[in-house]
């Protein structure tokens, strides 16, 4: 006998130890394994309160009539492969109370064995575990509820992406849009905006997740290709009924009229938004705290200058300012995220912009589309598990060979 106080008789230790089974909170029974059916020959009172069966109705019965029809038949065969191998086993079991109410039992059998190693009788000891099994089924219908609306809410996000790119000829435009979440916080387009002027922008939403996502499609909406709600247009100049193609930096500015980064939520953009000229192949372009475009040549890969702006929502009023690039026959321009160079490797390295430089160079032999995606992919060989840590969107303008 085990932590046995040797001031009390085997009379005392065996009283104590039956009023202790007597009062204790959890069922416990007894089962004899020499017997058939192997029957039940003692339940305590913490059994009788759990199943609201007396003692005398349980005893000489298998435990197994608190089974009901839906019980698991893999949870019952494994109990009983248990006891016939004579070793202990632990299992969470659909039981039913005298009145039919089911409940769920966290049910541990011992074998206890005679000084040969027979097992003579079979300890359980049981516990109602329903409330925490109906927390855990409601929290995994919550999840499976929020995991459906998070993958609906992220069809709506796709859909705003563009579905099909102007055709212009001497130009091609392509897009890759690589999110870390089901929610992403960057967006882009191509808009047509008259015959002579195509409009493009990528930005980049602060954070990720559903904020993020949702300031995102709000933004999209503004910057449509519908002259009346988009803030890429002005009224035609010559006072018509028709509309121009707004100045970048104009865009900038009505944006940042518009949005504000409040303490509650703390969210602000960046956006690089930029018009081409067709004719003249000259692309102008703001950069509201948005990393600058690329242009890729035969020569090699340069960053553009960056345009005087600060995130959209931060200052009030900023005076925005723009820069100009000439493009010519058989060059790229590459616009980005900033998840594009940031990157982060399992050595905690950034890929940085030299590395992504030196990979817009070397895949500017590829087709506009192909070369995107093998940047992405080196983006995501980057990063352990092929994981970037930010949402990765690519956008390219081509000027083709005449």
């Amino acid at each position: 006998m085990r932590a046995r106080n040797d001031k009390h008789s085997d009379r005392d230790w065996l009283a104590l130890q039956e009023r202790a089974l007597a009062v204790a909170a959890e069922g416990i029974t007894i089962a004899d394994a020499r017997l058939p059916d192997r029957p039940l020959i003692y339940v305590n009172e913490g059994f009788e309160r759990l199943t609201g069966y007396a003692a005398a109705e349980a005893l000489g019965r298998n435990c197994r009539f608190l089974q009901g029809p839906d019980v698991d038949a893999d949870t019952v065969l494994f109990m009983r492969q248990a006891m016939q191998d004579g070793r202990e086993c632990t299992v969470e079991i659909l039981n039913r109370r005298k009145d039919g109410t089911p409940f769920w039992n966290r049910l541990s059998i011992s074998p206890v064995r005679d000084a040969g190693g027979t097992v003579t009788h079979y300890i359980g000891v049981q516990s109602d575990v329903t409330a925490r099994r109906e927390a855990e089924d409601g929290l995994r219908r919550a999840n499976l509820q929020m995991r459906r609306d998070l993958e609906e809410a992220a069809a709506i996000q796709r859909a705003w992406l563009p579905r099909a790119l102007p055709q212009v000829p001497g130009y091609e435009f392509a897009w890759r849009f690589r999110p870390c979440a089901e929610l992403a916080g960057d967006s882009l387009d191509v808009v047509r905006l008259d015959d002579g002027h195509v409009g493009v922008y990528i930005l980049d939403v602060c954070g990720h997740g559903v904020p993020a996502a949702l300031l995102s499609a709000s933004l999209n909406r503004l910057l449509s290709p519908l002259p009346e709600q988009s803030c890429l247009f002005v009224p035609a100049a010559d006072g018509g009924a028709g509309y121009a193609p707004a100045a970048p930096a104009f865009v900038a500015a009505t944006l940042n009229r518009q949005f504000r980064a409040s303490p509650e939520t703390g969210k602000f953009f960046t956006i690089l938004y930029g018009v081409l000229e067709l004719d003249s192949r000259v692309f102008r372009y703001m950069t509201a705290g948005h990393p600058p475009p690329v242009r890729i040549s035969a020569s090699g890969a340069t960053v553009c200058p960056l345009a005087r702006g600060v995130p959209i929502g931060i200052l009030a009023d900023f005076a925005y300012k723009e820069k100009t690039v000439q493009l010519e026959p058989g060059d790229r321009l590459l616009m980005y995220t900033d998840g594009a160079f940031e990157a982060i490797d399992g050595d905690d390295q950034e890929l940085g912009e030299n590395r992504l430089l030196d990979a817009l160079a070397e895949l500017h032999g590829l087709a506009p589309g192909a070369s995107l995606d093998a940047m992405i992919a080196r983006i995501e060989a980057w990063c352990p598990e092929a994981q970037p840590q930010d949402d990765v969107t690519l956008l390219s303008i081509d000027v083709l060979q005449p």
